[in-house]
Formats: C-alpha cells, sequence, structure tokens
C-alpha cells in the first residue's frame, strides 16, 4: 500500500550534536540511538544511551510518535525547560507535538532533543518493517505492524480510550493517562497557561506530562537548593560515611564530575575512563557529599555572588596555562577571594601562600616579593624570608609563629606578623601575581610525569597546594607532600588502581587528634585529605551558580550549557542572584 512519506524534523539541545541545528531525518520510521544502524540517527558522545534507544514514527497526516527501544529511558515534555528529574520515564508510544522536547536515556546522562515538526516528501510503499517499540505494558511487540492504527491500539491496552478518524483523516490521539506518573514539571520555568498551549490535536502526550506534573507534584525527590544562613564554606563537611548519598545528587553529578576532573585526567594520562564505574568512586563520593553540604548554604552563593570578577579573572589566567577549571575554586576554599585573610601560620592572601612563597617565586622569575615585614612583638624589626618552603612542623620552628603556648595554633594571633600592612612589600594580596605563582606551583604537580600517568592528576594536583607538590627540591624532605606520597602508596600497585590514590587515603572522618596524629594510617595529612574534593564540589555549585546568572559574561560561556535541558544545575535547585539579594539574609 502507498503512503506519503513524512520526513521527522529535530534539533539536539545538548552536548557534543547541540551545534548542528535542525536535523532531517528520513521517515516515516527513525532510530535513535548510539549505534542505531543504516538510515538511524547516530547520537555521538552521550553517555547511557543504547544502541537502539528510542524508535520515531511518522505516518499519516505529519502525526509522529516516540516509543522506548525495550527497557530504555526516554521523558517527554511540553517544551525544554523542565527538570527532568520530575518526570518518570515513558512506557508506552506517545504523540509528538511542536516543540515538544525528548530526553533519552537516565537523567544526568544521554541526551534532550526537540522536536520541531514533520515534513512531508514523496510517496512511501509501506513494507514488513517491524517495530522496536518495547515490549512493555502499552508498548508494541517486535514484529507488530508500525501503523498509526497499531501504535494507537497499543496504547489503548495501556488503559487509554478508543481512538477516533479525525474530520479529513487521520488517527486522534490518546486521552492522557494515568498510568504515565508523571511527577512535577519546573513551574517555576513553565507557567501552566504556556503548557496548555500544547493542547492540541496530535499532542495530549506532552499535555499530559506538564498536567500530571502540576497536580501530582514532587513525590519521591527531595528538594535541593539552599535551605539555611549556613557558612560561606565547609572545609571538613561533617557527615556519616554510612549515610545513604542523595540518590539525585549521586547521579546527576556524574556530568560535572567527568567535565571538571575525569575529562582532564583522561587527557593527562592517555587513559579512558568513559565509564563512571572506572573512577574513584571513593573520591566522587566524598565529593558528592561536600556539593549536599555546601548547596544547602545561603551564604556560599551570596559570597560567589560577591566575587564573582575575581573568580572569572583566575579562570581566565587557568585557561591560558592549560590548567583544570576546577583549580579557580581554590582560593575560595582557601580565603573565600579575600586578599588580607590571614591564618594564624602566617598563611596570607587569595591563594594564602606562606611568606616563604616570596624567595621561592622570586627565584622563579616571577614578579613576586614577600618583604619587609614586621614582628609586633618585636619593635622596629624587619623581616625577609630567605628560605624557599616552610620548615617541617612550622608551629613549632618557624620564626613567625608566636611560642606562646596558652595561644591555639590555628587562632590569628600565633603570627608575629601583623595581618594588616604586615609587609612592606607583599605580592600575596595581589590577586593576579599571586593566582601567577599558582599556576607555577600547581601547574608543577599537574604536569608531573608520574602523576599525570596516575589518572588523578586533577585532584593530585589540587591536593597540592595545601599539602606540598614536592619540597625535596628545596632541601625540606616532607613525606606527605603530594609526589612521595603517592609514590610511596603505589609501589606494587596495578596501573588499573593509580587513579584511585586520593580516595583511597581519606581514611580521617573525624577531627580526633589523636587519631589524626599518625594520618590515621594514610600517605598525606587529615587536612589534605579532605581539601581536593572540597574544592572540586565548590567549583561545581561556583559553575552552576554563575552559568545561571552570568552566562553572558565570556568567562561563564562554556558553563550555560550545564543550566539548560539535561545538564546537572537544573536539578540542583540553585537560586537566582535575585533570590541570594532578597532571600539570602544579611
Amino acid at each position: 500500500m502507498a503512503q506519503e512519506r513524512w520526513d521527522v524534523v529535530i534539533e539536539v539541545l545538548d552536548g557534543p550534536m547541540a551545534a548542528m541545528g535542525e536535523q532531517t531525518l528520513r521517515g516515516p520510521v527513525v532510530r535513535l540511538g548510539s549505534n542505531p544502524g543504516p538510515g538511524g540517527f547516530k547520537l555521538t558522545g552521550y553517555r547511557g544511551l543504547d544502541a537502539r534507544h528510542a524508535v520515531i514514527s511518522a505516518y499519516e497526516e505529519g502525526e509522529a510518535t516516540i516509543a522506548p527501544v525495550g527497557a530504555n529511558q526516554v521523558r517527554m515534555a511540553p517544551h525544554p525547560h523542565v527538570r527532568w528529574k520530575d518526570i518518570d520515564p515513558m512506557s508506552s508510544p506517545e504523540f509528538l507535538s511542536e516543540g515538544c522536547a525528548v530526553h533519552l536515556g537516565p537523567v544526568g546522562r544521554g541526551g534532550t532533543f526537540q522536536f520541531h515538526r514533520c515534513q512531508r516528501l514523496g510517496v512511501w510503499e509501506q513494507g514488513g518493517l517491524a517495530s522496536e517499540a518495547g515490549s512493555l505494558p502499552g508498548g508494541l511487540a517486535a514484529g507488530q505492524p508500525e501503523s498509526p492504527v497499531a501504535m494507537v491500539g497499543a496504547i489503548q491496552g495501556a488503559g487509554a480510550p478508543a481512538n477516533a478518524p479525525l474530520p479529513g483523516g487521520g488517527i486522534a490521539p490518546p486521552a492522557a493517562r494515568d498510568a504515565r506518573a508523571v511527577r512535577r514539571v519546573g513551574t517555576g520555568n513553565s507557567k501552566v497557561f504556556g503548557a496548555l498551549g500544547c493542547l492540541t490535536v496530535g499532542s495530549f502526550g506532552c499535555a499530559a506530562a506538564i498536567i500530571a506534573g502540576v497536580f501530582l507534584g514532587n513525590r519521591d525527590v527531595e528538594d535541593l537548593g539552599p535551605k539555611e544562613e549556613g557558612e560561606d564554606y565547609y572545609e571538613f563537611a561533617k557527615f556519616d560515611p554510612e549515610e545513604e548519598i542523595n540518590p539525585v545528587l549521586y547521579e546527576g553529578l556524574e556530568q560535572a564530575f567527568g567535565a571538571f576532573v575525569m575529562d582532564d585526567n583522561a587527557r593527562a594520562s592517555g587513559r579512558s575512563f568513559s565509564k563512571s564505574e572506572e573512577w574513584d568512586r571513593r573520591f566522587y563520593d566524598y565529593t558528592t557529599r561536600s556539593v549536599e553540604v555546601h548547596l544547602r548554604s545561603w551564604s556560599v552563593f551570596r559570597r560567589l555572588d560577591n566575587v564573582r570578577d575575581d573568580y572569572a579573572s583566575v579562570l581566565t589566567q587557568l585557561r591560558k596555562a592549560g590548567l583544570p577549571d576546577a583549580i579557580a575554586a581554590v582560593p575560595y576554599l582557601e580565603s573565600r577571594y579575600k586578599p588580607e585573610e590571614q591564618s594564624g601560620a602566617c598563611a596570607k592572601g587569595w591563594w594564602q601562600w606562606m611568606p616563604e612563597s616570596g624567595p621561592r617565586f622570586t627565584a622563579q622569575g616571577l614578579d613576586f616579593r614577600v618583604a619587609e615585614c614586621t614582628f609586633r612583638d618585636a619593635d622596629g624589626f624587619l623581616w625577609t624570608p630567605t628560605a624557599k618552603t616552610p620548615p617541617n612542623r612550622v608551629f613549632k620552628n618557624a620564626d613567625y609563629i608566636m611560642k606562646d603556648a596558652s595561644i591555639s595554633k590555628y587562632d590569628e594571633r600565633k603570627c608575629r606578623i601583623p595581618k594588616r600592612k604586615g609587609c612592606r612589600f607583599d605580592s600575596r594580596t595581589s590577586l593576579q601575581a599571586s593566582t601567577a605563582a599558582a599556576i607555577s606551583a600547581i601547574g608543577d604537580a599537574y604536569n608531573d610525569p608520574d602523576l599525570r600517568a596516575s589518572g588523578a592528576a586533577v585532584q593530585i594536583a589540587i591536593g597540592s597546594h595545601h599539602g606540598g607538590y614536592n619540597d625535596a627540591e628545596f632541601g625540606v624532605r616532607k613525606s606527605f607532600n603530594m609526589l612521595p606520597a603517592y609514590k610511596s602508596w603505589s609501589k606494587g600497585k596495578d596501573r588499573s588502581e593509580l587513579h584511585t590514590f586520593y580516595g583511597q587515603n581519606i581514611l580521617c572522618d573525624d577531627n580526633d587528634s589523636e587519631k589524626r596524629k599518625g594520618f590515621c594510617g594514610s600517605n598525606i595529612s587529615p587536612g589534605t585529605q579532605h581539601y581536593a574534593y572540597t574544592v572540586i564540589a565548590e567549583h561545581m555549585l561556583a559553575a552552576c551558580y554563575y552559568g545561571l546568572n552570568y552566562g553572558s559574561e565570556p568567562a561563564f560561556q562554556d558553563y550555560v550549557k550545564f543550566t539548560r535541558g539535561d545538564g546537572y544545575c537544573v536539578k540542583l535547585g540553585i537560586p537566582s542572584a535575585d533570590e541570594v539579594r532578597s532571600k539570602g539574609g544579611k
């Protein structure tokens, strides 16, 4: 039997194929997936997709349906501005209408496309094509004809009323079905009256999603986003390691961890980490928990809003140097981007460099000085560091540390150098100079051949800013520096294990000073153990906040993709800049 042939026009909205624009796919049957075979639409570079993931059928009167293949996850919404976590996968074919968005694969992975229209082209001679729609309740079993009548008949099996011919031909769409069990659509981005615009012939599949979403609400998933005033950072995120990790975050953050950590690790090592189960899962667990802790605090987002220009400046310098974006969160953890911040150990400035950084970076040819410092307990005394690295046991052996035993070693009074104008020359308070120094020092670790080959260069390089890279080159041996710690730990290890170095060395899970004396059996110090994952978690949230609110600024344009469609930020409840200023308290 001869029929008019209808092609399908779609547009991929995210991922590596988002720049392709509208794509006309040859009908009447279009298979979609990672390897759909001849005539199919191949989605290259998307995780979580089956070879043949879904099938679109377009026949009479330009109507189109989409169905999952087997048990593959396919979600549909009236437009792309929804939270996909709130929409359940479909279990049977659904009609498409213009503007509908479809997400293939699990939330946090896969890809999203928008259906634009069916396009008439010639006449198709019906053959014996077999459907690939899944044999789920209401789905099509393999071998059934892929005609509109058969498709609608299958939907009736799931509880829809009978379908009647439309005036002028064609098949009426099924009514919205309770069996869809669609959860709440993010109504902050899709108003009810906007959704009702989908209620036209051939659009009930999309309409069902949003109507059920508006009235059913979010039944299973905990709302995320800031909930309390909180702190502007959490150096040690307190949580029970045995407690179940929020499943929304655990799966959703894989996209961010892949983008900001594992992609760079793969390039550095020449290894493939395309499967998340191949990652350092213990390190990923801690990163996820840290995101959850920071995400609840209004103070985190308020501080990010205040420092965005400085954050953008650091990002720009890092990218020019070929270093990972996540390093931009190091000065956030260290000082919250405050140039005059000073610790009890006399670390100061944006990146919290120690006084010895002056001679070190001057020797490396950088315009960086720390000189002519006063000690507040020695009137008129001027001190300039000469060593290139702090001594072992700084609080006991450094000249600039107060030896008063009654003062806690972390108390700011422990530092003999005044916080304000303590040194006549102090490049640590210059964002440009201190960032150039960080690029030099962290770059040494990131570009070390052994650390690059490990498959964990990103987290190790970040950790080196706290624990040091290799002070032996300055005449001071420290076993807890990242290079010697890694070499000691990796002896006898198989190459396939090396990327788990950081996670396997997070062993001090509390602040018990007695336990921490021996590093809890770890090769790296207790503070360093909890350092890199905290930095990465903070950058994940910074990327969301800046991409959502300041995505037009050059430094943050690459982050916009994470805030749309299937991007990991969509499900986190990231506040707008207006919300931060109006609801964030002080």
